[in-house]
């Protein structure tokens, strides 16, 4: 049986790359408040406590609504629960759900056995029934009878009843698989249906805000169509009606269209790529494309894919943390061979056969249960809730005030309508028109509040591995030694001794997790025969566990595994290995898989002859280090001593040219001293010293594949950053952002690397600390780690928990720190960092459940890209903030000062649901979708702890807040006397000077739109017109308003304006442009106004409990 390379070993040899993004050395504890709730600095690894915390930390109106984006603990407790009940009661699930199905497809369910539409129980000796009983109960007894005589292996009696074969899998075809589907299912489930547009409607409407303006709305339909009749009296209630429908379609559009880019997402992170083996050949599949009895490789990291049983497995321990709750890893082996979907392997390699799929697993039936969340929140989020809730504190406080303001001026009889009548003379108003003032009152502080909060603000949210992140991961062997010679080419065969070149191709072939493909019609490549090859890597299998094809006359050699082990095994390959004969004429005794702490890994191998040899490959030099002797390409074993100053020498000028350098060795041993016992030998550590020396490889991270000629591989060696990666990395150091590489190559590759890559600018950086080896830094004290982890730019010969303390000592040190990896190894440090980013292509499942986001091309010029975007969003929510509090202050101050001097408000409540609706939905989606620029990476980081309202971003909204309140309360107060004339009567000129009032005051909002897109530029329009979404709402809203005021006056209680008044609207509106030009010259503090208020604060605070 052959498996696949672990991508968990493949990172072993790579590292991970810190990103520091910003310091936050500049903070004092003065300016910062431990008892903040929404202070949470790193929420992956808050306790919920916390995250509950700022969830009740003061009064908030509609909870439910302000906080639908951040994470939901009742979920979570909920999905907990159906984990445990359906680990209970799994049979009876899967029977309901079964049922489901069948009505659904128009299948039979009869006695909880599923009859398809083709009948084909006959093909198997086992039924689904009889599978999913022994999974379910992992009965060994019932393994056993199935395997029949095989009752050492009962699982090879298994896989003939399912006729699959434990080495080659099945045959694969398209009539085998569809026979296999209709007898056992597939491996997909019923996914629960996202949430309908109906749905999110019904939660929009759940505001309780807006339901109190609907029931005003309905009452004062009913006052008015009594008291004024149908015809006139249905406006006032129907307009109200009509606005806040609008305002809930809006919401609804907006969440369900988010809802829906979830949805992708999810789908995108739930298509796992995975090997398997079938007829003989290691193929890359979906995940939803196993059937029962398909040959899974398993390997650290990997998550399995269906429910199974164990093949073969060495050092395999399996998390089943997903399934049963309980943080506890379970190793399997022939005594426990039982293999849950959903599970995570932590340690080891194996392989394991397909017994169950789909819904017949409780990992199908789980997930077909629940559905996706939108995962954690995020500090930003937490922040974001923060200042809205603050926000919708001081709106219910002005709303309150004004309420009390105007009730008491309505019912001391100070209130008067257009005419100048006053609306309440005690016993002489009747109760329908008391009834119908109170509403129109309460109908506007409870506006107010919806205006006020900011619901759009949650609306506008919505380091690296080395290798195959900086470099293209395509590996070729370019340079070869056997003994002292070097081979050139370096699968030159004249130059190696047979017995040489048997040990080394014995070795490859077992020590080894990679596999070759040989179809019997193509003879076995050998490097005598003179023939023409070429190699290709698709696209698709650019990344980890691709595929090398080898063409001659028709025939074709398939090697598949990481990068790595393919580069050896197609190097053996060339040199006439012939791996299916090796593996089959030998048995595996045990296994070491490849470990990040020991950068190597070994095998023990029993031969025909009864002879053992153990084999070990791995880094070089410290594969170096344990060996004793060499054998020199005559086949002569010589004493080793002399000549590690040589070997030494050669690994360093290998690293010096980038090439990762591999030894392999080997050693006899004796079969006597070999456990006979199954458990002992499962704890049998492998020997690893007095080893003799075969060979030391250096393997080049290839940009490009060239054409083979003759037997060896005649290409130039090229530079292995990737392109685009040095330009990446120097945009990252201009932006603010140190880039660290951490790998766990030997220093003098990483040294190479980090040059070419342009992490290191000189050779004359490359000294310590800037260079440093993980054990160095790991043997350091904490502070002294803190101390000069800031000078650390490449690590080499990491280990995972290097990898981790320089996360760790980063962090304590102020910095943010982002940590991009793809190995298993590489998880804690990806949940460590403030942000964790995982590869998509070679990322194993343990580390992309790690990490924050997933990188889809295992590019690190995408990581600019995430620093990009990052910092646009987050400007974007800026924008959206100062924009928004500039409305906020303008509408409240403009209708408080109004209600408490006269009595009554300019805008009504129609008026301020659309300037809501501006201001909210759609001035989000206007600001927060604005795209990312380049001057963006021109910026200096945000620290952790920096004020989302800066002091640029103060001076911006005062300017234009005072610059509309003033004309605003000009209009209110003396507005009556400019536009008064002869013609028209005191009525309707308060209605034309209440329409202008409300007519200038959205153009101001329209016009300030363009402000808020460059808070700190003086040239606003730059790239405007790159933002059709910008340009089509401005358009939208600027017509929306012509058509409100010119066509829908009784809607919106107001009058047609003649040109002039549109005229006079348009530069109110206009003059907010250079209004903001002259205020950005404005000189502000560096000091965050804010911190210095915090500062003030705490010293107040502290001088006070002094005496």
């Amino acid at each position: 049986m052959t498996t696949s390379t672990s991508r968990g070993s493949n990172s072993s040899f790579n590292g991970l790359l810190a990103v520091t993004i910003s310091n936050d050395d500049d903070i004092d504890d003065d300016a910062v408040d431990p008892n903040d709730p929404f202070d949470i600095t790193h929420t992956k690894n808050a306790p919920p406590e916390a995250l509950k915390r700022w969830r009740q930390a003061s009064l908030v109106l509609n909870a439910s609504r302000r906080f639908r984006y951040t994470l939901d603990f009742k979920k979570d407790e909920e999905r907990d629960q159906k984990k445990s009940m359906i680990r209970s009661h799994a049979q009876v699930i899967r029977a309901a759900l079964l049922f489901r199905l069948a009505g659904e497809r128009e299948l039979v369910t009869s006695t909880g056995a599923v009859v398809s539409p083709t009948p084909v129980a006959d093909e198997y000796a086992v039924g689904l029934e009889q599978l999913v009983s022994m999974t379910k109960n992992q009965s060994p007894s019932a393994l056993q009878q199935y395997g029949g005589a095989s009752l050492l292996h009962p699982v090879i009696g298994l896989s003939k009843l399912l006729q699959s074969d434990p080495d080659k899998g099945i045959r694969g075809d398209d009539a085998d698989l569809l026979k296999r589907k209709n007898a056992f299912g597939t491996n997909t489930y019923p996914r629960k249906k996202g949430r309908s547009f109906s749905r999110f409607l019904w939660e929009a409407w759940q505001d309780l805000t807006l339901i109190i303006l609907i029931i005003a709305a309905v009452v004062s339909l009913i006052l008015g169509i009594k008291t004024e009749g149908l015809e006139q009296g249905w406006y006032d209630g129907g307009s109200i009606f009509f606005a806040v429908i609008l305002v809930i379609v809006v919401t609804a559009v907006s969440d369900y269209r988010q809802s829906l880019q979830f949805q992708n997402l999810n789908a995108e992170k739930q298509n796992i790529k995975l090997e398997i083996i079938r007829g003989g050949r290691t193929i890359q599949i979906s995940i939803f494309d196993i059937v029962v009895g398909d040959v899974v490789p398993l390997k650290i990291g990997d998550q399995v894919p269906a429910d199974g049983v164990l093949i073969t497995g060495h050092s395999l321990a399996i998390d089943e943390s997903s399934m049963t709750g309980e943080s506890k890893i379970i190793h399997k082996d022939q005594k426990a061979p039982f293999l849950m979907s959903g599970c995570k392997v932590a340690d080891g390699v194996g392989s394991m056969l397909v017994t169950g799929v789909g819904i017949n697993t409780e990992w199908g039936l789980l997930m077909a249960s629940i559905s996706e969340d939108t995962g954690e929140e995020t500090p930003l989020q937490v922040r974001l809730n923060g200042v809205a809730t603050f926000i919708g504190i001081v709106g219910l406080t002005v709303a309150v005030s004004v309420l009390a303001v105007l009730l008491g001026r309505y019912f001391s009889g100070h209130t008067k309508d257009l005419d100048g009548k006053v609306q309440f003379v005690a016993g002489v108003t009747g109760i329908s028109e008391v009834v119908d003032g109170v509403i129109k009152i309460f109908t506007i502080a409870v506006t107010i509040v919806v205006v006020a909060v900011p619901e759009g603000l949650p609306l506008a949210v919505t380091l690296t591995d080395k290798t195959g992140t900086l470099t293209l991961n395509q590996m070729t062997v370019v340079e070869a030694y056997v003994g002292r010679k070097k081979l050139n080419p370096p699968d030159d065969l004249t130059k190696l001794h047979p017995e040489v070149l048997s040990l080394i191709n014995e070795g490859i072939a077992h020590n080894t997790t990679g596999n070759v493909f040989l179809p019997k019609r193509s003879p076995c490549i050998s490097a005598k025969q003179h023939v023409k090859m070429h190699v290709w890597i698709t696209e698709e299998d650019s990344g980890n566990d691709a595929f090398i094809q080898f063409n001659q006359d028709g025939g074709e050699v398939e090697v598949s595994g990481s990068p790595t082990e393919k580069a050896i095994l197609s190097w053996t390959v060339k040199l006439g290995m012939n791996f299916e004969l090796l593996r089959s004429n030998s048995t595996i005794l045990h296994v070491f898989p490849f470990n990040s702490e020991k950068k190597r890994g070994g095998v023990a191998v029993k031969l025909t002859d009864s002879a053992v040899h153990i084999h070990w490959k791995g880094a070089a030099e410290i594969v170096l280090e344990t060996c004793t002797q060499y054998l020199d390409s005559g086949g002569h074993l010589k004493s080793i001593e002399e000549e590690k100053v040589f070997f030494k020498n050669a690994i360093e000028e290998m690293a010096a040219q980038s090439l990762r350098c591999v030894a392999i060795a080997y050693r006899s041993y004796d079969l006597a001293k070999i456990p006979s016992d199954e458990d002992e030998l499962d704890q049998w550590a492998l020997p690893e010293h007095e080893l003799v020396l075969l060979a030391i490889v250096g393997i080049k991270i290839n940009l490009l594949v060239y054409s083979l000629s003759s037997n060896y591989i005649n290409l130039n060696l090229q530079d292995p950053c990737r392109p685009g990666v040095k330009d990446a990395v120097k945009v990252c150091t201009e932006a603010g952002v140190k880039v660290r590489m951490v790998t766990g190559d030997n220093l003098q590759t990483a040294k190479a690397i980090a040059l070419e890559c342009g992490i290191l600018m000189s050779n004359e950086d490359a000294v310590e600390p800037n260079i440093i080896e993980g054990k160095t830094f790991r043997e350091l004290s904490e502070k002294e780690r803190e101390q000069i982890a800031n000078k650390i730019t490449v690590m080499g010969r990491s280990s995972p928990t290097d990898k981790l303390l320089l996360v760790q000592a980063l962090r304590k040190g102020g910095e943010v720190v982002a940590v991009t990896g793809d190995g298993t190894n590489d998880a804690p440090a990806l949940h460590e960092a403030d942000i964790g980013l995982s590869m998509g292509i070679q990322g194993t499942e343990v580390a992309k459940e790690s990490s924050d986001i997933i990188i889809l091309d295992d590019n690190f010029a995408s990581v600019v890209k995430v620093v990009r975007w990052g910092r646009s969003v987050y400007a974007n929510i800026q924008k959206f903030i100062q924009f928004q509090l500039t409305v906020n202050v303008a509408a409240l101050v403009i209708n408080v000062v109004a209600a408490i001097s006269s009595g009554d408000v300019p805008l009504n409540a129609v008026q301020l649901l659309w300037v809501n609706l501006i201001m909210d939905t759609l001035g989000a989606l206007a600001l927060a979708t604005e795209p990312p620029t380049d001057s963006l990476m021109n910026r200096s980081p945000v620290g952790r702890r920096e004020p989302l309202i800066t002091n640029v971003m103060w001076r911006n909204l005062t300017v234009q807040a005072l610059y509309q309140v003033a004309v605003l309360l000009v209009l209110n107060f003396g507005g009556e006397s400019i536009l008064r004339n002869d013609q028209d009567s005191r009525t309707h000129t308060i209605q034309v000077k209440n329409t202008l009032i409300f007519n200038a005051f959205v153009f101001c909002q329209i016009f300030n739109e363009f402000n808020a897109r460059k808070p700190d530029e003086m040239n606003v329009f730059r790239g405007v017109t790159k933002n059709r979404l910008f340009m089509g709402i401005v358009g939208m809203t600027f017509v929306l308003q012509i058509i409100i005021i010119e066509f829908l006056g009784k809607f919106t209680t107001t009058v047609r304006l003649d040109w002039k008044l549109w005229l006079a609207s348009l530069c109110i509106g206009i003059f907010s442009w250079p209004l903001a030009i002259a205020g950005k010259f404005i000189p502000v503090p560096k000091t965050p106004l804010s911190r210095t208020f915090m500062r003030s604060i705490r010293r107040l605070r502290k001088s006070r409990a002094v005496e």
